[in-house]
């Protein structure tokens, strides 16, 4: 038979001991906003603090501890905001510090604590004190990495580094000197020598946690000191090297004390604030350095966003990550998403599967020891947008891959210290840029038709359904039944019973859900087949977490051959037509973005191979692709057409027609949504003390886990009271049930003693 899974009865608060004992953040679920696209309050189409204030109480209905903040500080927003011109301010665009202030109560009387970012490596080219440097105040550059060129004349760069971006790393001011920017030019590097670096941190970390924050997640935690001399590297495609090899202007030595210095500060105030490492290392062992008791609290582990679709390579990073933090006494982290990647249904192959397979994986990070990271909307199971038209993208890295010329920081006599200095050009955001006075070594004409982004594993419409009321706009106004769609025009919904199917059973629906939806009424009760749609639009799978959806819904996907298979080369596109997706398989086809762009969103970046002329082959351009807005798209929360509730009018990138049966309000109550899914799995994780952080129960091993045998393509591990169970193959397997199936992130059938595991799906056990 089919076996009902269930969240019954389970607890409103943390059984766990780390919540009482205070140390939270060691098994916290976090959740990270990127506010420019979570929610609007005014109407200008960019979220902003008292969007994501109106939208707090969806965290706190999901079931997450805390909620990160990208940055919302004053910028010019020539990197998304990470690239800070005031670290003490809110910009315009997000609001003003008294909303910040407010949404910090708001936060904390929902229960939920409050991280927001700090970019310590590197300020905005607007920064006064980068200002002040190009007007020549004496000692201001010492506060940058300025230097003097190589060769005769010093037209050559500094050394041989290159931009994360693409390009070199070096960029030319009127004088001649040279100045450092890891990132794009409008981002030049600070030198943490001076002590005035390290005085002004301190200032802006105590200034944020004297207004309430409980944390901060550090930007480029691992660059902030460079190697003595700076060194040249010797060779190019730099950003490939990130997290594989030692670099001499990441993980150096020296950052650790900085980080010790934070830590002490963080600990000197109530409430177990937190520091949070974005570090790239070459070895879990060098990362687990970040996480030491005396320097920060948590580090992210990107090693696991980056794993393919493969159960050995999975269980290796799960064993390797857990050994390194285990030895240092601090709590692995885990991560599918971000604001810098390409999301992981698309990685994992988009469409029914890549669906499929990110649910399943996220039941798998919740179950693991220690903390997880939530990217806004993975929750709704969105796809990576690959078809935005160029004119609207906004990442930089796109910018400098079609080889725009790249004029030197601007100087404006207002606000600056001293007066501008002579020949320095450049224009403010919107205007034209005017000739250079010195050419860049890396300018180069437009090619125009521009980078060809690889939309691989183009995401397919999602489960969705027909517009219907608005469920957020009546209180009793359900999200209506999603009814067969008109050939090729979106997913074609299933029955199924989940932890929420049972009338009355699963956690109550948000304010203004409406009434339950109707139960399962027989064990096996059957969802319709779900047909080829029209071309283009695959299969659409909407693998539900109930135990009486009927297995095998439909034929599924042709699974890849390769785990690890790439993109195909990237056609050229008419000129001027933008971007052109192709189909790909595997999880690590779609290169991500992110200091560490690279096939399968991890550090390697993968650029080129493009055919003809694509400016994305030149060397260099060897940096990130700048597709990063393709998972930045405003999410969608209420509504038959976009923009979904997001704010009044539009959104900053368009969303796409299919999200409405993505939805917050379409997906609450509907027992097989990957909303419902979350937050069952959340719930439960609250609830079984086998879960959260390594403490959690006596277990023979410290990290509380043990692996046992399994089949081929089959994960299988126990913790206190809990199994959990992966199936990686594309088909169905049988195992003897390690236990009582509590939650599945598709219908499982077992009589007890047996277990036939669905493709692609992971289930928690009890016993």
């Amino acid at each position: 038979m089919t076996h009902e899974s269930t969240a019954v009865g389970l607890a409103s608060a943390y059984s766990n001991a780390t919540t009482a004992s205070g140390d939270w953040w060691r098994d916290a679920v976090i959740y990270q906003v990127y506010v420019r696209s979570f929610a609007d309050s005014d109407g200008d189409g960019i979220g902003d603090l008292r969007g994501v204030r109106s939208r707090l109480p969806h965290l706190a209905r999901l079931g997450v501890d805390a909620v990160w903040l990208t940055p919302f500080y004053v910028s010019p927003q020539a990197d998304g905001g990470y690239d800070v011109a005031d670290y003490r301010a809110v910009d315009p665009l997000f609001g003003d510090l008294a909303d910040a202030d407010e949404l910090v109560r708001a936060a904390h009387e929902l229960g939920l604590r409050v991280i927001v970012d700090v970019v310590p490596n590197h300020t905005s080219e607007q920064h006064p004190w980068f200002r002040a440097a190009l007007a020549g105040e004496p000692g201001a550059r010492e506060r940058y990495l300025f230097r003097r060129g190589r060769g005769a004349d010093g037209s050559l760069p500094p050394n041989d580094w290159e931009s994360i971006f693409g390009g070199p790393a070096w960029t030319r001011v009127a004088d001649g000197e040279w100045y450092l920017h890891l990132f794009a030019p409008e981002q030049p590097d600070l030198d943490w020598t001076h002590p005035e670096v390290t005085a002004e941190f301190d200032s802006v970390l105590r200034f944020w946690l004297d207004l309430g924050v409980d944390g901060f997640r550090i930007d480029v935690a691992h660059g902030m000191v460079k190697a003595d001399g700076l060194p040249d590297i010797g060779r190019g495609a730099q950003a490939t090297l990130i997290g594989t090899e030692p670099l001499p202007f990441f993980d150096q030595d020296g950052v650790h004390e900085i980080h010790r210095a934070w830590r002490r500060l963080l600990d000197s105030y109530e409430g177990a604030r937190i520091g949070v490492a974005e570090a790239w290392a070459p070895s879990s062992e060098r990362l687990a350095l970040y996480v030491r008791p005396d320097e920060l609290h948590q580090a992210f582990n990107f090693r696991f966003l980056n794993c393919p679709w493969d159960p050995g390579a999975m269980r290796t990073v799960i064993d390797e990550s857990l050994s390194a933090t285990t030895a240092v006494g601090a709590p692995t982290t885990w991560v599918l998403s971000n604001h810098d990647v390409v999301r992981h249904v698309t990685r994992y192959g988009g469409g029914a599967q890549g669906l499929a397979r990110a649910r399943a994986a996220a039941m798998l990070m919740l179950s693991l020891p220690g903390s997880a990271y939530l990217y806004q909307g993975e929750e709704l199971g969105l796809p990576e947008v690959a078809d935005l038209p160029p004119e609207s993208r906004q990442d930089p890295a796109f910018r400098r891959g079609r080889r725009q010329q790249i004029p030197a920081p601007s100087v404006d006599p207002a606000p600056g210290p001293g007066p501008a200095a002579p020949g320095i050009i450049a224009p403010r955001p919107g205007e034209p840029a005017p000739p250079q006075s010195t050419p860049s070594p890396h300018s180069q004409p437009e090619s125009g038709a521009g980078p060809q982004p690889r939309a691989c594993c183009v995401p397919q419409t999602q489960a969705g359904a027909g517009p219907g009321p608005d469920p957020l706009t009546a209180p009793q106004a359900h999200a209506p039944t999603r009814p067969q769609t008109e050939a090729g025009t979106g997913p074609q919904a299933q029955a199924c019973c989940g932890p929420q199917a049972q009338a009355g059973t699963g956690p109550e629906a948000e304010p203004g859900a409406g009434p339950a939806p109707e139960p399962c009424t027989a064990p096996q009760a059957h969802g319709p087949t779900r047909p080829q749609a029209e071309t283009g639009t695959g299969p659409q799978a909407q693998a539900c977490c109930g135990p009486q959806a009927v297995t095998g819904a439909g034929p599924a996907p042709e699974p890849c051959t390769a785990p690890q298979a790439h993109a195909p080369t990237r056609p050229q596109t008419e000129a001027g037509t933008g971007a052109q997706p192709q189909e790909c398989c595997g999880p690590q086809a779609v290169t991500g973005a992110g200091p560490e762009a690279v096939t399968g969103a991890g550090p390697e970046a993968e650029m080129g191979g493009g055919a003809g002329g694509d400016p994305l082959t030149a060397p260099e351009a060897d940096g990130q692709d700048g597709l990063r807005d393709g998972c930045r798209v405003p999410i969608p929360w209420a509504g038959a057409e976009p923009p979904y509730g997001f704010g009044p009018v539009g959104s900053w990138l368009p969303q796409p027609p299919e999200w409405a049966g993505l939805s917050v309000a379409a997906q609450t109550g509907d027992p097989h949504s990957t909303l419902e899914l979350y937050r069952a799995a959340l719930e439960l994780r609250r609830a079984m003390p086998g879960l959260g952080a390594p403490e959690a129960g006596p277990s023979p091993d410290p990290r509380g886990m043990r692996w046992l045998p399994s089949p081929d393509g089959v994960l299988l591990f126990t913790r206190p009271g809990f199994a959990c169970t992966l199936n990686t193959r594309p088909e169905p397997v049988e195992l003897p049930a390690p236990g009582r199936p509590v939650l599945s992130s598709a219908p499982v059938e077992t009589d007890g003693r047996t277990v036939r595991l669905p493709p692609d799906s992971c289930t928690w056990w009890a016993f």
